[in-house]
């Protein structure tokens, strides 16, 4: 049976690949406890600088598997719910490791990014989608409110009333339309994804990857506490940078006038 969860690294770059291209990468039980697993493990990789996650098959991800729930829900004593509330506290262990990565994660989108695939989109650093991309919260079309964190993300991003909008009426969104939205950072040509992905992932593994790290603590807490306690966890990780090899590097290489050359630490 072929892995639901696909994991690479080629130098400082990791690749999770979601493997249910039959089903365009809809999440079972499987799939989602695959991506935790993956997840954790890819944190711990040595050498790890920036994660890729990408769809195989036709599309990135296109929610949960609504056939599998339209079978439970034909079995007496299903256990629907139970099996829910597991799914999703792995899905939501999986979106909290993406935040809490220390290094930048990029979603390299094409197809549909529907469900739990668009909360995944939202919880990355950064988002590539090809211009065959399509977008939606998908969850009121089956009659739910969503998971994955599209609430958290979505008001932050878009505001309040977009918000309600993208997910009450679940419109489907065109990479174009997203990228107008803040949704995702760049639409390209679909035939060059790959490149672009792989240029931006390259891009940030040769950056000061301890400071991405503290940067997106930051902005994880950005919207949840007085400004000064903000400011003054700003200048208490921006002082812990300061101990890093990369910064002797970035103050270093700037005197000098020419390119640093960061190392990660």
């Amino acid at each position: 049976m072929e892995p639901t969860v696909l994991v690479s690294q080629q130098g400082a770059i990791a690749t999770l690949t979601f493997n249910r291209p039959a089903v365009f990468n809809a999440m079972n039980p499987e799939l989602i406890l695959a991506m935790r697993e993956a997840l954790a493990g890819i944190a711990q990789r040595p050498g790890v600088r920036a994660l890729v996650i990408a769809g195989a098959g036709k599309a990135f991800l296109a929610g949960g598997d609504v056939g599998d729930f339209h079978r439970r829900l034909a079995q007496p004593g299903n256990g629907l719910v139970d099996t829910i509330k597991t799914m999703g506290d792995a899905l939501h262990d999986g979106i909290e490791a993406i935040r809490n990565a220390p290094f930048p994660v990029i979603a390299k989108v094409h197809g549909a990014a529907a469900g739990a695939g668009f909360s995944l989109v939202l919880a990355c650093d950064f988002a590539i989608a090809s211009t065959n991309a399509t977008f939606t919260s998908a969850y009121t079309r089956i009659g739910t409110s969503p998971d994955g964190g599209s609430t958290y993300f979505l008001p932050r991003l878009v505001g309040m009333k977009k918000a309600a909008e993208l997910i009450m009426l679940s419109d489907t969104l065109t990479a174009e339309a997203a990228l107008a939205n803040g949704l995702i950072n760049r639409v390209v040509a679909a035939e060059a994804l790959d490149t672009e992905a792989q240029a931006l992932a390259e891009r940030l593994a040769l950056g000061p990857t301890a400071a991405y790290a503290q940067a997106k603590q930051l902005l994880n807490r950005a919207f949840d506490r007085p400004i000064r306690a903000h400011l003054d966890e700003e200048i208490a990780r921006f002082a812990e940078c300061t101990r890093t090899a990369d910064f002797r590097e970035g103050v270093t290489a700037f005197v000098g006038k020419r390119a640093a050359e960061f190392k990660g630490y």
